[in-house]
C-alpha cells in the first residue's frame, strides 16, 4: 500500500489512492494518529444547541430535500418570533449555548426581516451564539434586496449573526450540482460568500453531502476546494460531512441508481477528510445521518468533535433519518473509547470539562 507521512501535505492523487486503495482498519489508524497530533490532550468534544428552521418555504426546489414547501402549501410556514423564543427557552433549559437558524430561501423575504429577527434574538438572549444562514440564503437575500453579499453580513453582523454553516455546498462540482440542485448557486459563488464571510471576521463551516451522482475525482476536487480557501482565510472552525439520504425525495426517484452508502464508505472519506485538510482543526461526526455508533467510531476514524446533541432537527429527518443523542449520551460514547468529553461553544472554546 506504500506509506503515507502524517506531517507532509497529501496532494490530490495520494488522497484518491488512500479513498480507493487502503485497508479501511490501516487508514483509520492514519487518520487517528493526524486527529492525535492536532489533538494531543484527547478532548473530544460537543456542543448543546438547537436547529431552528424559520421558515420550511423555499424556491428552489432541490431534488435531494424531503423539507421544502412552496408558499401555497397547506403546512409551509413562517415561525412567529413568539415560537421562536419558545425553542431558545426550552434551549436555555438545558444548558444550550448555540441555535443553528435556518430556513428555506423564502421568495420574498427582504434583509429588513432577517435583520429585525437577528437583532430580536440578539438582543432578548444575548448569551446565545447565532450560526446562521447558509450560503444560498445569503446570495439570494443580497439579490432580492439589491446589495451585496457583503452589505447583507455586514449588516447581519451589526445585529448579531456571528457565524454561518456551511450548508448548501453539497459537493462542490458544478456537474453534479447542475443534477441535483440546479437552481442553487454553484461552487465559486458559494466559496466567494464564504470568503467575503471570512473577511468580515464571520468565522464558518465547511460540509459536504457526498452519495448522489458524484465521482472519487469530485469528492477529492471537494476537499482541495476547502483546502485552498482555509490557507488564504482560515475562516473555517470545522468540516463536517454527511451521507445522502434518500428517503422521500424527488433525487431517489429520477436517479434509481443512486445507492444508500455504507457505513465503511463514511468511515473511509472521513478518514481521508481527516488526512487531507491539515489545516482545518476541527472534525465533526456526523452521528444524525449514520447513527450514535458509527458516530462514535467516527472517532476512531479522524474525528474530534461529535457536533450537536441536536435538541430539534428537521431537514434530514424530513428525508428518513432520526437519530437523537442527549449530553449524558455523547459523554458515554465519548468516555468508552478512552477519550475526555468536553462541552464546548461555536468557537470551540471549552466549557465543562466532564473528566
Amino acid at each position: 500500500m506504500g506509506s503515507v507521512d502524517i506531517n507532509q501535505r497529501l496532494t490530490k492523487e495520494q488522497a484518491l489512492k488512500l479513498l480507493r486503495d487502503w485497508d479501511l482498519k490501516e487508514l483509520g489508524k492514519l487518520a487517528y494518529a493526524k486527529k492525535r497530533a492536532l489533538h494531543p490532550k484527547g478532548v473530544t468534544t460537543f456542543v448543546v444547541d438547537r436547529n431552528i428552521n424559520y421558515t420550511n418555504i423555499c424556491w428552489v426546489d432541490c431534488d435531494f430535500c424531503a423539507f421544502y414547501r412552496k408558499e401555497k402549501d397547506e403546512d409551509a410556514y413562517i415561525l412567529s418570533y413568539e415560537e421562536i423564543d419558545k425553542k431558545i427557552e426550552e434551549l436555555l433549559e438545558i444548558g444550550g449555548t448555540q441555535i443553528l437558524f435556518q430556513g428555506g430561501v423564502h421568495p420574498k423575504l427582504e434583509i429588513e426581516w432577517y435583520e429585525d429577527l437577528v437583532e430580536h434574538i440578539h438582543k432578548k438572549f444575548p448569551q446565545i451564539t447565532i450560526h446562521g444562514f447558509s450560503a444560498i440564503e445569503i446570495d439570494y437575500i443580497a439579490r432580492r434586496s439589491k446589495i451585496s453579499v457583503k452589505e447583507v453580513l455586514q449588516r447581519l453582523k451589526a445585529k448579531g449573526l456571528s457565524s454561518i454553516p456551511g450548508a448548501g455546498a453539497e459537493i462542490l462540482s458544478d456537474r453534479v450540482r447542475d443534477l441535483i440542485s440546479p437552481k442553487k448557486i454553484d461552487k465559486d459563488r458559494w466559496l466567494e460568500i464564504h470568503k467575503e464571510a471570512h473577511k468580515l471576521g464571520i468565522k464558518s463551516t465547511a460540509t459536504m453531502m457526498y452519495g448522489t451522482l458524484e465521482s472519487d475525482e469530485e469528492i477529492i476536487e471537494h476537499f482541495d476546494e476547502i483546502r485552498r480557501l482555509q490557507d488564504e482565510t482560515n475562516g473555517f472552525r470545522a468540516f463536517i460531512m454527511w451521507s445522502f439520504q434518500g428517503a422521500n425525495t424527488a433525487l431517489i426517484k429520477k436517479y434509481p441508481q443512486i445507492k444508500k452508502q455504507s457505513s465503511n464508505r463514511y468511515l473511509r472519506l472521513l478518514a481521508v477528510a481527516r488526512l487531507f485538510l491539515d489545516n482545518v482543526k476541527n472534525i465533526q461526526s456526523s452521528w444524525v445521518t449514520q447513527g450514535s455508533y458509527i458516530g462514535q467510531m467516527a472517532l476512531l476514524f479522524g474525528a474530534n468533535d461529535l457536533g450537536s446533541t441536536m435538541m430539534e432537527e428537521n431537514v434530514v429527518a424530513a428525508a428518513g433519518a432520526r437519530n437523537s443523542m442527549n449530553q449524558a449520551q455523547m459523554i458515554e460514547l465519548i468516555k468508552d473509547i478512552g477519550e475526555k468529553p468536553a462541552k464546548r461553544d461555536t468557537a470551540y472554546n471549552i466549557l465543562e470539562r466532564f473528566y
